[in-house]
């Protein structure tokens, strides 16, 4: 009689492209509950919630491993494609759908181009995992105490503890500006206009903010990036056709 086949752990993994889901899982170490997925993440990602998390799982952008009892865990792999994901919609305001095709692409082992991977001022997204203190932000960004502190003045910059590398992306615009003449006084502009595209996110948002239930919360933060991201769309867009009435 044959020997029966032996029953695939939750550890089990059905792709071994990078990034994948559950990839590798049992050659890198011991798999994490949530609590411990959110301990990595939320340092860099301060809004990541469990139902977050589950809600990327829900659209099939990650997929973690299964116990016996029905637990989620997450393998290195899995945390990695976590920071990616959470890396894109930040800094980059990609809709998960897009998203979702470049890791599809990536699991199958193809190598797409990272959307939206243009660097700007010298900075990759995927370069998010460092922290920086005002020291340091205002040395790498070649930048003077004295435009830091107009920045924060301005409210293009937010005084805090320490600083990512959108801080820093930032900062390097500013100190480029300033070669020109702008100043961040004359950004001020710049705060009052986002302000009242935030009013118009929440305002669309309203009727789903509304419900209470965890997956809804959910789907807040992700209606809001999808919203943020058209509207950067639009304005980009003015700002091009505005420039024509300028440029010969």
């Amino acid at each position: 009689m044959a020997a029966a086949q032996p029953r695939r752990s939750a550890e089990s993994s059905s792709s071994s492209a990078p990034g994948s889901p559950a990839s590798e899982s049992a050659s890198q170490g011991p798999l994490l509950g949530i609590g411990q997925v959110l301990a990595k993440l939320t340092a860099d990602f301060p809004d990541l919630t469990p139902s977050k998390l589950r809600f990327l799982e829900e659209r099939g952008l990650v997929h973690p491993a299964r116990t016996a009892s029905g637990y989620r865990k997450f393998s290195q792999n899995d945390l990695s494609r976590l920071r990616l994901i959470l890396t894109m919609q930040r800094d980059c305001y990609l809709p998960l759908a897009v998203i979702k095709e470049y890791l599809a692409d990536v699991d199958a082992g193809l190598n797409p181009p990272m959307p939206g991977s243009a660097l700007v001022g010298g900075a990759s997204i995927l370069q998010t995992g460092r922290r920086l203190s005002r020291e340091d932000l205002t040395r790498e960004a070649g930048a003077t105490p004295m435009l830091v502190q107009d920045a924060f003045s301005a409210a293009v910059l937010t005084p805090a503890e320490s600083y990512g590398e959108d801080s820093l992306v930032v900062l390097k615009a500013l100190v480029e500006l300033q070669r020109s003449g702008i100043e961040p006084r004359h950004l001020r502009g710049f705060r009052q206009a986002t302000e009242r595209e935030l009013g118009l996110i929440e305002s669309a948002l309203m009727p789903v903010a509304r419900r209470r239930d965890p997956s809804s919360r959910a789907k807040v933060a992700e209606m809001a990036m999808e919203i943020a991201g058209q509207l950067e769309i639009v304005r980009s867009s003015l700002i091009r056709s505005a420039l024509g009435r300028i440029t010969p």
